[in-house]
């Protein structure tokens, strides 16, 4: 009996056995080689539910699967790109400067940081996705800057070129947000190449002609960095446009679409989503001087205080704040000038002078206060409005100038750290 009962439990056993190997399936497998890297099934599901999670929210329609499978996968192969290039150099991203981003993200989004966190995880995203996700970001922006941005120059005369232009003038008056769907072209593309190149930017044209939904064709079809994001560009000046794209935006109507045009990095359309006007930027200026006094080992702080009190006093008095101002004050930028701080933005002043300055009258001379650097007279000699200071459309320029060849750049880099790589890609 005991021999028949252990066949028994053995033969049932076995049969466990049998029916457990037999439900067991693989738990992943790989999609693509990417150089040193592998981008696993289960990272590409995960990344393909989210990015349809995304468009859903915006309300717009999903491309065809193999269209949408094909643009995320190319997405992640230049992602693990460029994060083993950060890798290779050395970038590793500290967990307090990741705390900063995610707190950031939550003020921006105008929640506390447990709130913000809490509201990913109800959308399926755990804190260690949101930290890995974070912290791969910040790496491949850092790559792009050390790799990218140095191989930008902007010179002064380009600046002052730009400046003088009709469209350098423009720029400081309109916004454009905008679209685009870029057909990816090589710099020396073969008859083959031309050929494929013309037949699908034929199509896209044949599309929007019959109404299809320039987003939804831009996450079918375009290479560009924002495909997925339906083309969306964000908002631009004209500067940052390669040519002639920088001309016609200023000419554009809202939903307008432009011809299909080479750039460096292929065949770009573009679509005006909006367009908005910027005011002139004005500010604020005060013509101030001031006399300042600064505890020491020799002079205390109540010391100080006093001495502030009796020159307020003497000045009050009749005498002349320059002098006094260049006998005890130590402002060693000002004293020599009879404590003149000239035109002043108020937002460069420390806070305390900020306030005491914004709460004294021209002409009027303010009572001793102190401030981080000790203790201040100050008197406000004028107040007046100005516009945009020389230097800072200046660097306006400068700005978009450097944004618009950061943005040719990038795309060019993009295109040569993939053609330069192994991947290898398995069954979707």
């Amino acid at each position: 009996m005991l021999t028949k009962s252990l066949k028994t439990l053995c033969l049932g056993l076995l049969c466990a056995a049998g029916l457990s190997y037999a439900a067991e399936q693989p738990l992943d497998r790989i999609v693509a080689i990417v150089d040193d890297g592998i981008i696993m099934h289960s990272q590409f599901e995960k990344r393909l539910q989210e990015v349809r999670k995304n468009i859903s929210i915006r309300n717009a329609e999903l491309p065809p699967e193999d269209m949408l499978r094909q643009q995320v996968l190319d997405r992640m192969i230049l992602d693990e790109l460029q994060l083993q290039i950060g890798e290779r150099s050395g970038i590793r991203i500290a967990d307090d400067e990741l705390n900063e981003s995610i707190a950031s993200l939550a003020q921006r989004n105008q929640t506390t940081v447990p709130d913000f966190l809490n509201m990913l995880r109800q959308d399926g995203l755990s804190e260690a996705d949101v930290r890995e996700q974070i912290r791969n970001e910040i790496i491949i922006n850092r790559v792009r800057q050390y790799r990218v941005a140095e191989r930008v120059q902007v010179t002064e005369q380009e600046v002052r070129n730009f400046l003088n232009s009709t469209l350098g003038k423009m720029q400081l008056a309109e916004d454009y947000r905008l679209a685009n769907i870029l057909i990816p072209l090589s710099d020396s593309p073969s008859a083959d190449e031309i050929a494929e190149v013309e037949q699908k930017v034929e199509l896209v044209q044949k599309r929007l002609h019959e109404g299809a939904d320039f987003q939804q064709l831009a996450m079918s079809y375009s290479a560009s960095e924002n495909a997925l994001e339906g083309g969306d560009m964000g908002w631009r000046k004209a500067g940052q446009l390669p040519p002639p794209f920088d001309t016609m935006v200023s000419q554009m109507s809202i939903g307008d679409v432009t011809e299909p045009l080479r750039t460096a990095g292929g065949i770009i359309i573009l679509k005006l989503l909006d367009k908005q006007g910027t005011d002139n930027s004005m500010r604020d200026e005060v013509h101030v001087r001031h006399i300042l006094l600064k505890p020491s080992e020799i002079r205390s702080p109540a010391a100080t205080q006093q001495l502030a009190q009796r020159l307020y006093e003497r000045i009050n008095s009749g005498e002349d704040f320059a002098q006094l101002a260049k006998q005890y004050s130590e402002d060693p930028g000002s004293a020599l000038q009879g404590g003149d701080l000239n035109w002043t933005d108020p937002q460069n002043l420390v806070p305390a002078f900020r306030s005491v300055m914004a709460n004294t009258a021209i002409g009027e001379l303010s009572k001793p206060f102190e401030s981080q650097f000790g203790w201040h007279v100050l008197q406000v000699l004028d107040r007046r409005i100005t516009d945009s200071s020389q230097e800072l459309r200046e660097q306006q320029a400068l700005n978009l100038i450097h944004n618009r060849k950061y943005e040719e750049e990038l795309q060019i880099w993009l295109r040569e750290i993939r053609d330069e790589a192994y991947v290898e890609i398995k069954e979707l």
